[in-house]
């Protein structure tokens, strides 16, 4: 099961630490977020403790209303054993009592000046890109014209060489050789590279080369949005390759369908511009502009228009 850290949250959103910093390395599991009102008003039947609690303006200043006997009750059962961690948001003051609780039980209290609405959509897509159902594979993610294109193929088809190319060009890389990919919403797939191999790219007789130190940091991203999928696969003789693009292939990574291309590959194609306009053609339909439909259409209106007949000296 995914998890994330306390600490990587504090680091993420810039928190500060007021408890409990035996705790940071507590795991969350969990993308749901926890507004405890009912909690502090003493309801507890439906407490959701492995949640991050998060504390805001309405909830501390019910608190400050409570009695000293109440104060401690309410914060003993608050900061529960399954609790991963309590932030307090809109730079409102830490209740004493928050804080020697959680120092009791080893939970991190912390922080934000951050309204609390705002800063709990921030958490929460925070958590969810983290927590999100995630799978590996091989290939390379690059941003072109805005478009996440994730290119795969066999060993030696030319995919590093392509993408070298295309940071050339002014595109920028993502990930090289293993592209995680996490399923952050319905229908979206995120790529992003494992911190190992981040901004590296493999050119066979070359080696190792770090795209960012040579091209700049314009020149790579740390995540993007997949949309279409380019298989690389040497030209086949043999093999019909689609001529008109009409019948759209689909590929289905986790619960998300993407658009498939299947590009060969022979000396004298120039991969780079081909994965260039396949984004921007991809770009043009999404807008509603489909150049492999018109055709057909005008060759349609030709034939029934009676310019589409072969003529019969041609027939013998």
């Amino acid at each position: 099961m995914a998890s994330v850290t306390v600490a990587d949250i504090q680091h993420a959103l810039e928190l500060k630490l007021r408890a409990g910093d035996r705790g940071l390395q507590r795991n969350i599991y969990k993308s749901d977020i926890s507004r405890p009102g009912l909690e502090m008003a003493g309801y507890f039947n439906f407490y959701p403790a492995e949640r991050v609690q998060l504390l805001g303006k309405t909830e501390l200043s019910f608190f400050a209303s409570l009695g000293i006997e109440e104060k401690i009750d309410r914060m003993e059962r608050l900061c529960s054993e399954h609790t991963p961690a309590v932030i307090v948001a809109h730079g409102m003051d830490v209740p004493k009592e928050l804080i020697q609780q959680a120092e009791k039980v080893g939970i991190p209290v912390l922080e934000t000046e951050v309204p609390t609405t705002r800063f709990s959509g921030m958490l929460t897509n925070f958590l969810e890109g983290k927590l999100a159902p995630m799978t590996s594979m091989h290939g390379v993610l690059v941003d072109v014209y805005g478009i996440g294109v994730l290119i795969r193929g066999k060993s030696g088809v030319g995919k590093s060489e392509t993408a070298l190319e295309l940071v050339k060009r002014g595109h920028r890389l993502v990930a090289d050789d293993l592209v995680e990919i996490r399923e952050v919403s319905k229908n979206v797939l995120i790529g992003n590279a494992p911190k190992l191999i981040e901004h590296m790219l493999e050119i066979r007789g070359v080696g190792i080369i770090d795209i960012m130190n040579l091209f700049g940091a314009s020149a790579v991203k740390s995540d993007k949005r997949i949309l279409i999928v380019i298989d690389l696969e040497l030209w086949d003789e043999d093999k019909v390759y689609d001529r008109l693009g009409l019948d759209e292939q689909k590929i289905k990574i986790m619960d998300t369908e993407l658009t498939r291309l299947t590009v060969p590959v022979r000396p004298g194609r120039s991969l780079s511009v081909i994965i260039e306009v396949a984004a921007m053609d991809y770009r043009m339909k999404r807008l509603g502009i489909n150049a492999a439909k018109e055709f057909s259409n005008r060759l349609d209106q030709a034939i029934s228009e009676g310019h589409g007949e072969i003529p019969a000296e041609e027939m013998q």
